[in-house]
């Protein structure tokens, strides 16, 4: 079963950014090309080391037994010197030896010395004159007058092998290391700038949310330039029918307010038993307009990308008209909210959410009212306001939230109050809880974005 440590990585790895990506990729792929390159080319090279000593041992192999021949007392012999006067000089690295049974003859070079063999791991290794591991190649031939084969050794000292692979691979390692380094940086400002325009466009858009700009450039790539034209496209019917749905909620609010007044005053006018037919049927006329009126200012803000509201200041200046609404109720209202506080929703929709919720802790409190904030993520922030009231039963708290609702029937309202918090904080991507507040009443807790910095 995958381990916390598993999830974690898969998660941060998630998170990488495309450059950060494409960078990772490149770094994987060129250092597994660089390392098998490291250990691909020694290798050749010493293949190629040892072929060509091999290669110097096979001519001298074929000048001794050109020149092998058998004196009168049977006794073998080379006719004359090798061409190589390294097998002349003792201890010079360059060495052969010719064995017939229990009979042997050796060069010069071997002095007092006989070529050792040893097994190391499977693999037979020759000892020269100086202790040194040789290159050797070996031969067995026959003659007419021998009975038994000949076998003939002729080596090399692979120290000078070795110290040329050991200079070859620090040479290597130095070109590989300034591959890889020029490599990467040529990978990496190929990267920038083949992402230079989501660059821009992130540097736009921070424009936007700041209230900087309405749109965005259109100077962009044909790959980006589709989704820059759609998003332009969207900004603008966004703030086409944001203005549409305000006005229409404003025409319609004036249209209907007028006749309902009427018809209120008529209705007042009737006897008892037609006023009480006549009520409810009106009551639930005003809930719906109020309602859907509601619902309509929640289109958000002119610039979707750029609201911004201090809920601190916002809940200073409403607490002073509640404190005048209900000033015959004494409540105190202790705003803990810090000034620097922002949150990304339109400030008429933030004066909704939280006007709605006050009104009911001014309705409701017995003589204080606490808002605070608790901060969630680095992307939401809850403010929470509680009252020191009776509160409400965990019951009514799953039905208080719903359309029309209202728990207790004596004090005023429509019932309409939080369903239009919740869904106007559904509409910024929040939400609005209702629970048991640490003063004994109600604590509402409404979740809302911040901007994004």
């Amino acid at each position: 079963m995958p381990n916390k440590h598993d999830s974690l990585k898969r998660a941060s790895l998630k998170h990488l950014s495309i450059k950060n990506r494409l960078l990772l990729a490149a770094t994987l792929w060129l250092s597994a090309m660089i390392l098998a390159a490291g250990y691909l080319i020694p290798s050749m090279v010493k293949d190629y080391l040892i072929e060509d000593a091999q290669s110097q041992l096979r001519l001298s192999m074929d000048e001794i037994t050109a020149n092998l021949e058998a004196d009168k007392t049977g006794r073998l012999s080379l006719s004359r010197r090798l061409s190589d006067p390294r097998f002349n000089q003792p201890y010079s690295g360059v060495y052969w030896s010719m064995q017939i049974g229990e009979h042997a003859i050796r060069s010069r070079s071997l002095w007092d010395k006989t070529l050792v063999e040893e097994q190391h791991s499977h693999k037979t290794i020759y000892k020269g004159a100086k202790d040194e591991n040789l290159v050797v190649l070996t031969q067995t031939i026959y003659l007419p007058e021998y009975s038994r084969p000949i076998q003939i050794i002729v080596g090399m000292d692979d120290s000078p092998i070795q110290e040329t692979l050991t200079q070859v691979i620090g040479q290597l390692w130095i070109i590989l290391a300034l591959l890889f380094s020029g490599v990467l940086i040529l990978i990496s400002a190929q990267i920038s700038w083949s992402l230079w325009p989501l660059g821009k466009m992130q540097k736009e858009l921070a424009l936007l949310r700041k209230g900087d700009q309405s749109t965005l450039s259109e100077n962009y790539p044909k790959e980006v330039y589709p989704l820059v034209k759609d998003l332009n496209a969207l900004l603008f019917h966004y703030q086409e029918l944001l203005e549409r749905a305000r006005n229409h909620a404003g025409n319609l609010s004036h249209a209907l307010k007028t006749p309902l007044s009427v018809i209120k005053n008529e209705v007042a006018t009737l006897n008892e038993e037609s006023k009480q037919v006549l009520q409810k049927p009106i009551e639930l006329i005003q809930q719906h307009i109020d309602y859907h009126l509601g619902r309509a200012r929640m289109a958000g803000a002119a610039n979707i990308l750029a609201v911004k509201t201090s809920p601190s200041e916002r809940v200073d200046t409403i607490s002073i008209a509640f404190d005048k609404v209900y000033a015959e109720r004494e409540i105190t209202l202790v705003n803990e909210l810090d000034s620097n506080l922002t949150v990304a929703v339109e400030p008429t929709d933030f004066d909704e959410m939280i006007g709605n919720l006050l009104e009911n802790s001014y309705k409701w409190a017995n003589s204080l009212i606490r808002v605070y904030s608790m901060e969630e993520n680095k992307e939401r922030i809850a403010i929470c306001v509680e009252d020191d009231g009776a509160g409400i039963s965990k019951e009514d708290i799953e039905h208080a939230i719903k359309r029309g609702i209202r728990i207790d029937e004596t004090v005023p309202g429509t019932g309409l109050g939080l369903n239009i918090v919740s869904e106007m904080a559904h509409s910024y991507r929040g939400k609005l809880s209702l629970s048991k507040g640490q003063l004994g009443g109600l604590k509402a807790t409404l979740t809302l974005p911040v901007p994004a910095a």
